[in-house]
């Protein structure tokens, strides 16, 4: 078995010179992360989306350019493209449970409970503390027991036991600074949701 030789005085000033250079690698990507939030905080959404584009163009495996990128797009409402942007990001890194969660709220968005609801669930098995997931994930069941009682109502008008529930649940989603499940932050340096 061998063993590693130990370092030569001229093999100390490589290490770091080499270490030097991956702090710097590292504070540029943070001033990168950190430019197109900053434009995406001004307002502009499209330079933001293009600074993004730029860098992912060189970095395309940087999991959270990308998901900076998904939620550039839907900030500026293109919401199909913002779906395929955390699709992708759920494909090429499974173990990330904030694509899953930001998914689901534009699903949740377009009244599609059900795939935010798988969407969720699959971020609470990927990290059970995910404790924005589980929240949304109320909403979501929420919003299916809305739907499920409207039906009922439909299907049984004497019911008298339904309408309460109903309106509780309407209530619960009109109540003032109530909102659906909430997309995801401007600043991802980490892909969270806010």
């Amino acid at each position: 078995m061998k063993h590693a030789a130990a370092p030569s005085p001229s093999f100390i000033p490589r290490f770091l010179s080499v270490l030097l250079l991956a702090f710097a690698a590292v504070a540029a990507h943070a001033d990168d992360y950190l430019d197109v939030n900053t434009l995406l905080r001004q307002g502009k959404a499209a330079e933001a989306l293009t600074k993004a584009d730029a860098y992912i163009a060189g970095k395309p495996r940087d999991p959270q350019m990308r998901f900076l990128r998904g939620v550039i797009l839907t900030e500026q409402g293109k919401q199909a493209e913002a779906v395929t942007a955390f699709t992708q990001l759920t494909q090429d890194f499974p173990e990330l449970p904030e694509p899953y969660n930001n998914l689901a709220a534009l699903y949740a968005s377009q009244s599609q409970f059900d795939k935010a609801r798988a969407a969720l669930e699959m971020a609470i098995k990927l990290n059970p503390s995910y404790a924005t997931a589980h929240e949304n994930l109320g909403d979501v069941y929420a919003r299916l027991a809305g739907q499920s009682y409207g039906r009922a109502q439909q299907l049984e008008t004497s019911n008298t036991s339904i309408a309460p529930k109903l309106a509780l649940i309407r209530q619960l989603f009109n109540a003032p600074g109530s909102a659906t499940l909430p997309a995801a932050p401007a600043d991802a340096r980490k892909p969270v949701r806010r």
